[in-house]
């Protein structure tokens, strides 16, 4: 199998780490305004979002084969599941 190297340029990787760092200002933020129920709810979206830039550039998922993202979003979409099972279980206890 070859492997193909994948050169993302400085200005690409500056302005994720920008977008990081906004991002997490914004979540800073989220915790000052009283939003009742959805402060957590964007916080988590925030995250998402963050962890959506990172797997992309970083993890250079952008460049893979569409199987690889498919089980990429599989394994995503259990570990999400699992998770509202456990705030489930916590809520109704």
């Amino acid at each position: 199998m070859r492997e193909q190297h994948h050169i993302i340029s400085y200005r690409t990787l500056t302005l994720v780490w920008i977008a990081l760092l906004v991002l997490t200002v914004v979540t800073v933020l989220v915790t000052r305004f009283d939003l009742g129920g959805y402060r957590v709810l964007v916080a988590l979206a925030v995250a998402s979002l963050k962890a959506g830039l990172v797997i992309a550039v970083f993890m250079h998922m952008k460049h893979e084969g569409r199987l690889l993202r498919a089980l990429l979003f599989v394994a995503l979409v259990a570990i999400a599941v699992n998770i509202g099972f456990t705030f489930f279980d916590v809520l109704y206890r």
